[in-house]
């Protein structure tokens, strides 16, 4: 496992990687390109973080930023990005209270947060949370292939499972305290970016679906490659674990990518969160190192895994069966909240939002190793991580404040050696411009 962060720093020079300052992207280049990593993005379409409700700005303007740099950036519009893939959380709250099937087992609601009205917070996600996601991922319909997977706060409903204690003045660091949450009903997911929805229906790209949509595939072309791309939903079950594996099998050879959820912990740890932990509220969910065992280590054409969940951000390496590395990255940055105290609120009233963090990862092909750059970038501030000097002071103590200041920024930006790709999965044919939008 590799999980020091100043010896990813040095890669920086060793893998040739010039360092630059205020701009975004670099121009397109043969044999080089990006995948941008959306990362949790529940605390922009909150129905609360909106000015209809008091808050000092509409929040999903951000996600709208972050969708419309990618955009932006899309090979189709003369920049480097060819896919972009989102970890889930895509909105804030469940779309119902609770249905008769859970009721009648045993489940009760779970309190709205902050003792809001269920009824007022199921309108609110459908008459804002849901529409500000659909309309930012509307700027990116038809532009590039991309993937949105669901999270924890998609599904229909969480509910309170009675076998779990529910202490809600629970101090932050006793999750387990807080009970366990449930969550169920992936309906108004599907209808916004099943396999039926206005983004992936009839697209050539999108090549396979299971479960309405809740899992998908997808294929995109770049530096030479042939990339397929998987997305999970959360805690997996068997069957959509078999899936994943038939798609696999019937695109042979090809350099594969998997986005789910929850994968990592921000220590590097493959965990469920404590209060998400489906596993152990169902054995047909598959927590992380089900999905590990199950999915990832017996199929050596996975080469990297992309999670969000957990606040923070992590990297790890580890081989699979066959021995070749499967690279498994992390980033979640809804709990940034300057863009609240830039507004004015008090630092013990700014929620979290994000700040407009997203990952930008750039491949580089061209060389006998190929190398990927994994930065974050803030669509907001329009800034790296590495080029903003309060970003440690701002993030640090929240989200790893056992890091020296030096390797939390590095973090956020460090180079990964693809030492085995070109064993795996050859040569390549030459470099790819990038694949086709529709």
């Amino acid at each position: 496992m590799q999980t020091l962060w100043t010896r990813l720093t040095c890669a920086l020079l060793a893998g040739g990687v010039a360092l630059t300052s205020g701009v975004a992207l670099a121009q397109p280049t043969p044999g080089r390109f990006t995948i941008a990593v959306i990362p949790d993005t529940q605390n922009y379409a909150d129905y609360t973080h909106q000015r209809a409700t008091g808050f000092p700005f509409d929040a999903r303007d951000l996600m709208s930023e972050q969708l419309q740099f990618i955009a932006d950036h899309a090979v189709s519009r003369g920049g480097d990005i060819v896919f972009a893939t989102a970890v889930g959380d895509v909105w804030q709250h469940p779309v119902m209270t609770i249905d008769p099937d859970h009721a009648a087992r045993g489940f009760r609601p779970r309190p709205a947060p902050g003792g809001a009205n269920l009824d007022t917070m199921v309108e609110g996600v459908r008459t804002v949370e849901i529409p500000a996601a659909v309309a930012a991922y509307d700027r990116i319909d038809g532009v590039l292939p991309f993937s949105v997977v669901s999270g924890n706060h998609d599904y229909d409903g969480q509910w309170w499972d009675e076998q779990w204690p529910q202490d809600l003045t629970a101090p932050a660091g006793d999750l387990r305290r807080l009970g366990m949450i449930h969550i169920g009903g992936l309906t108004a997911w599907n209808e916004a970016f099943g396999a039926e929805s206005k983004f992936f229906k009839g697209r050539a790209w999108y090549v396979a679906s299971h479960d309405g949509g809740s899992d998908s595939a997808q294929l995109f072309e770049a530096g030479g490659y042939r990339f397929l791309h998987i997305g999970l939903q959360m805690a997996p079950s068997d069957a959509s674990l078999k899936w994943a594996e038939t798609v696999i099998h019937a695109h042979p050879g090809l350099p594969t990518v998997i986005t789910t959820h929850d994968f990592i912990d921000k220590t590097g740890r493959r965990r469920a969160h404590p209060v998400v932990d489906l596993h152990a509220l169902d054995p047909f969910d598959n927590d992380t190192q089900g999905v590990w065992d199950k999915l990832i280590a017996r199929n050596p054409q996975i080469f990297m895994i992309l999670s969000g969940h957990h606040n923070g951000q992590a990297f790890r390496t580890d081989p699979n069966r066959q021995g070749g590395a499967v690279y498994q990255l992390l980033s979640d940055y809804q709990d940034r909240n300057q863009t609240a105290l830039d507004a004015g609120l008090a630092p013990d009233r700014a929620p979290g939002i994000g700040d407009g963090w997203m990952r930008l990862m750039t491949f580089d092909m061209t060389g006998e190793t190929p190398t990927v750059r994994v930065r974050a970038y803030s669509t907001h501030y329009r800034q790296y991580a590495s080029d903003q000097a309060e970003y440690a002071r701002r993030y640090k103590p929240n989200e790893q404040p056992q890091m020296s200041d030096a390797d939390f920024v590095a973090s956020d930006d460090f180079v990964i050696r693809l030492e085995d790709f070109r064993a795996r999965f050859g040569p390549g044919a030459g470099a790819v411009a990038g694949s086709v939008a529709r």
